[in-house]
């Protein structure tokens, strides 16, 4: 199960909210094997989630350890929000069903952060977006994560959120000239709010983006969403209580491995 050397090997799981990805990773982040992927179920509760990340784990062979990329608030292990998946997934404790599901210790985190988390230099302000299903973000501190953005969620313009103009549904809808526009739009009114010193761009969507990005933006690969599992072990942190040290990284520093 374990590495040569007793090394740790991490099953990191990406839910999002058209696929569901998992990839094995080395104590480094290095991955071990290849990307698999399933289709979300539709409805996407959690019984019918549980069912799908049971079948792309066991497409990876043997793992120690779990991380879970969930696109929603998530507490303790406990999921808040789940505006892309199901209203059953509020108050749902994803880390106690997976560990019994798996019979491994899993930590549970906002996709967007654990994004964030396999991407960012730790200098300076950093912002993640991630434009897929929905809009995902995440915001960082010399390389301390605030968890729980949600930026997506937030007014943006005409009186609708950053999701509702530029979601896939959005996307859909309007077309690719508009939602470029309006992404424009976008990076400009977000550099003045946050006065970040680097924002990237990640999620399936951005492949649609037709126009030169400003400096200090650039984009990310959706593998970021995987690779960054890995930080929610690394113990660099110390928390209020055991449990969210555990399971909810409120602050969390990223250290860059050599």
């Amino acid at each position: 199960m374990t590495l040569e050397g007793g090394r740790l090997k991490t099953l990191a799981i990406d839910i999002g909210g058209s696929g569901t990805k998992a990839i094995l990773l080395d104590p480094n982040g290095q991955t071990l094997t290849e990307r698999s992927r399933l289709e979300t179920p539709d409805p996407a509760t959690p019984e019918q989630v549980l069912e799908t990340i049971s079948r792309v784990a066991e497409q990876q062979g043997s793992y120690d350890r779990v991380s879970v990329g969930f696109p929603g608030v998530v507490k303790q292990g406990i999921t808040k929000t789940a505006v892309n998946l199901d209203p059953s997934w509020i108050d749902f404790n994803l880390s106690a069903a997976l560990e019994t599901l798996l019979q491994r210790p899993v930590r549970v985190a906002n996709d967007a952060d654990i994004q964030g988390l396999g991407a960012i230099q730790g200098q300076g302000v950093e912002l993640v977006i991630t434009l897929g299903t929905g809009f995902g973000s995440a915001l960082f501190l010399d390389g301390h994560l605030i968890p729980n953005l949600e930026l997506g969620h937030h007014p943006f313009r005409k009186g609708d959120t950053y999701e509702e103009q530029l979601g896939r549904s959005a996307l859909k809808d309007k077309g690719q000239h508009t939602w470029n526009r309006r992404l424009k739009k976008a990076l400009a009114h977000l550099k003045q709010v946050f006065n970040y010193d680097h924002l990237y761009i990640g999620g399936g969507e951005a492949k649609k983006i037709n126009f030169e990005l400003p400096e200090g933006v650039s984009m990310i690969s959706n593998m970021q969403g995987l690779l960054g599992g890995i930080a929610l072990w690394r113990e660099v942190i110390r928390t209020e209580t055991p449990q969210t040290e555990q399971k909810g990284f409120p602050l969390q520093r990223l250290e860059r491995q050599p």
